[in-house]
């Protein structure tokens, strides 16, 4: 099978990679040095139209979407007006991600449960709510627009969300939410769909601040430890109560959802709760997820865009993979760019996703915020993590920012490696 991947970050190396390996020829654009090592590049202009053409042009049998803004920007519907299979919402179904206003309501409308929120348009309704509020716990404000996963503010004061708020008013059309702040385990649920049937991946947990303890701001993600232990109960309460009522509206509602349906969850007492939906594969979530894959995602994501994936046929490994981010000096604002990288040899079970990199002739550069995405695969959790910061210790990348408690909210240790 001929497949094309679209985007160059760290989620479509983990794509092609799984491709790659199920013995795929796999093309894609704009990719990234480390992708061009598994993968024919193409150039092409990213417009949605461009993008079809050139999968119709290069005879794909598959096109795998991988940002978010190509979903936001209509390159799935642009596909299939030419007849190429495509797997990713449609520029409608998008919206579950990319308006979390629109996304708040459908939930609403759906009795899916997650925080309790007000929607804004305005700034003078969204700070004269704001003086309205006594609480002492943090204030959650969010942006409703597309921003990489970093349009959320967790505000510890009435003033800092106050400066979130005006921030987010700045620009033309804002809209932003303000919602109650939910306490428990954050898990991520990825369900791949062809909008009627669906496959679950193993459950996963990110890290989403800049700094250990689960502090600084609010980065794309910076670690993911996957399996995150759920019990079946709680499995069978996230299928029911929120992947099956929202595949289900979205259908009834004129745009099912074909794709990667993300379901960021919070764990609360009471249940679990939606904290947001994202319209695709997470990001470092694919890394860590992906690595386990024991089946073709590139079937998977034919027969899905075809309406026939058959949710049996998914399969995942009984083991444990780590991902640690190596992210640039001044990220999650501005990154220092063009630092030299040199990557260490991988073993068996380890890989180093390229996310924000370039070649300099010969030179590999960081060019992003989160550089790379280093990532094992052990038969346990422990081991896993061992592994992959022992990995990430051999990487000469000056001044690398990582998180080095991945896995402590359940305990996990890693394990010293032994390679």
């Amino acid at each position: 099978m001929r497949v094309l991947v679209i985007g160059g970050g760290g989620r479509e190396h983990a794509i092609v990679h799984a491709c790659a390996r199920a013995g795929h020829e796999v093309l894609c654009t704009p990719g990234n040095p480390g992708i061009a090592k598994m993968a024919r590049l193409l150039d092409s202009p990213q417009d949605a139209a461009s993008l079809a053409q050139l999968a119709q042009r290069e005879g794909a049998d598959v096109v795998i979407v991988g940002p978010e803004a190509y979903l936001a920007a209509g390159v799935v519907d642009a596909c299939t007006a030419l007849g190429v299979p495509a797997f990713g919402p449609v520029q409608a179904a998008s919206r579950l991600e990319g308006d979390k206003v629109w996304s708040k309501a459908f939930m609403t409308r759906h009795g899916i449960p997650t925080a309790a929120h007000h929607s804004f348009t305005a700034l003078e309704a969204a700070l004269a709510h704001l003086a309205g509020l006594s609480t002492t716990s943090p204030i959650v404000v969010k942006d409703a627009a597309l921003k990489a996963g970093k349009g959320v503010t967790l505000a510890h004061s009435v003033a800092e969300a106050e400066t979130a708020l005006r921030e987010i008013f700045s620009g033309p059309d804002a809209q932003a939410v303000i919602e109650e702040f939910m306490t428990g385990q954050e898990v991520t649920i990825l369900a791949l769909t062809d909008g009627e049937r669906y496959a679950l991946t193993p459950p996963s947990q990110d890290h989403k601040t800049i700094h250990e303890g689960d502090t600084g701001p609010m980065t794309g993600g910076m670690g993911v430890i996957c399996p995150f232990p759920v019990d079946d109960a709680t499995m069978t309460a996230i299928r029911q109560t929120i992947i099956e009522p929202t595949l289900r509206g979205m259908k009834a509602e004129g745009h099912p959802f074909c794709g990667v349906l993300y379901a960021g969850l919070m764990l609360t007492p009471s249940g679990p709760k939606v904290v947001e939906f994202n319209a695709r594969f997470g990001d470092p979530e694919a890394e860590a997820v992906l690595p386990l894959l024991e089946s073709d995602l590139a079937q998977h994501a034919l027969d899905a865009a075809r309406g026939e994936l058959d949710p049996s046929s998914v399969r995942f490994r009984a083991a444990a993979s780590a991902v640690v981010i190596l992210a640039a000096p001044g990220y999650p604002g501005e990154p220092q760019r063009g630092i030299p990288l040199t990557l260490p040899p991988t073993q068996e079970n380890e890989v180093i996703y390229h996310a924000g990199t370039r070649m300099d002739g010969d030179q590999l550069r960081s060019h992003g915020g989160r550089v790379l995405a280093v990532t094992a695969t052990a038969p346990t959790l422990n081991a896993a993590l061992g592994r992959a910061y022992a990995l990430a210790d051999r990487v000469d990348f000056p001044g690398a920012q990582l998180r080095r408690d991945l896995g402590g909210r359940i305990g996990a240790v890693p394990e010293p490696s032994t390679v």
